[in-house]
């Protein structure tokens, strides 16, 4: 019942633009329209990752909470952790709409919202008001107008750092100009060391060490992985996201929409972004953590995100499709991967097919 629920509900949002129904999905979590459906606790789940406890490996990426509106509200939907942002110093109204498409064929989105988003202080007040111990982290970004891009990073870590779990530097949006610059190597590396400092900074006067991890890009080249691996190695990153959205086109069902600029983000995502987790997992080593998001649908792609090297999952746009009831389904699923497989824990299954990924070509 619950499930023809969420199909007849997921076809009256279909009815609506994008972002209409993404503002309306949000009042549902506000309201306690959208019920809590968590999975039963499984401690074989349980990961400690940059020295986190997390109550399952599944989270929620950055993107759909941008304002720190419904954090905990999405934590009950089953997920272990979520991400709100990407937030800015300075509110932003973002790129002109209609900026986000949904391409049903392909079950995947296209998006170039821009980092529109009310600012730091609208969600450093929201987060007050959270319990300190959730699992909720904060994506930063640069304002598109900022003269010091690095500065605003910088401000993101002070501002948060008392209410954030982790730390999410975010260079890989395709929708601000410039922003992927940042993942060249001596850009890369001004940005680490002043982002690091600032939190060591903080953590000093805090009393307490917040992890902060770099999402990058799946449209990077061979020597672009390199250059990040040694950069992050050398600065001693707490951790990669891999990885954000694709300008690729490659393969979709649903030509008219695929012209439309921005990133790609869904199913047809997967082996692309897995591909290139799997090949920075080769140049990172096993010990630095890695969260692999791109195309999660269900338990077994999520499963293989971890096969492939990742130490925790997130996803955001296949929610579109499957409905909220999707990261219960999937944490169920891994209990169950768990129980076929008798393993004592879902990280046993980490890296098991790393080589097998690495060896593909993530262009094509």
């Amino acid at each position: 019942m619950i499930d023809v629920f969420q199909s007849l509900a997921r076809r009256g949002l279909f009815l609506l633009d994008p972002e209409a129904a993404h503002g309306l999905s949000i009042k549902g979590l506000k309201t306690g329209l959208v019920p809590a459906c968590a999975a039963p606790a499984d401690p074989r789940l349980a990961q400690t990752v940059a020295g986190l406890a997390f109550a399952n490996p599944i989270g929620l990426a950055a993107g759909y909470d941008k304002n720190a509106d419904v954090p905990e509200a999405l934590l009950r939907l089953g997920f272990g952790f979520t991400e709100i942002g990407t937030v800015t110093p300075k509110p932003q109204a973002g790129n002109d709409k209609p900026r986000i498409f949904r391409l049903v064929e392909d079950q995947a989105v296209i998006n170039r919202l821009g980092f529109n988003n009310e600012g730091h202080q609208a969600a450093l007040q929201r987060l007050k008001a959270c319990d300190r111990k959730a699992m909720i982290g904060v994506n930063i970004g640069a304002n598109k107008d900022s003269a010091d891009r690095i500065a605003d990073y910088v401000t993101g870590i002070r501002m948060f750092y008392g209410v954030a779990r982790y730390f999410t530097a975010n260079i890989s949006s395709p929708n601000t100009p410039g922003l992927r610059d940042l993942q060249a190597r001596e850009s890369l590396a001004a940005l680490l060391a002043a982002v690091l400092a600032a939190r060591d900074d903080e953590a000093k006067k805090a009393g307490s060490r917040v992890p902060v991890f770099l999402k990058i890009a799946p449209d990077l080249t061979e020597e672009g992985m390199d250059d990040i691996a040694s950069v992050a190695l050398a600065h001693h990153l707490d951790g990669l996201i891999v990885s954000n959205t694709t300008l690729s086109r490659d393969g979709l069902k649903d030509q008219r929409q695929a012209k439309e600029s921005g990133g790609l983000s869904g199913k047809p995502l997967f082996e692309k972004s897995t591909i290139v987790l799997a090949k920075m997992r080769k140049r990172v080593g096993p010990d630095l953590p890695i969260i692999g998001v791109g195309g999660v649908s269900s338990a077994e792609t999520a499963a293989e995100k971890i096969r492939a090297g990742a130490n925790l999952v997130q996803l955001y746009s296949c929610m579109v499709y499957e409905g909220p009831l999707l990261p219960g389904k999937i944490v169920r699923g891994l209990s169950a991967l768990c129980d076929r497989e008798a393993l004592t824990s879902i990280s046993d299954i980490r890296g098991s097919r790393t080589d097998y990924w690495a060896s593909k070509d993530a262009r094509t």
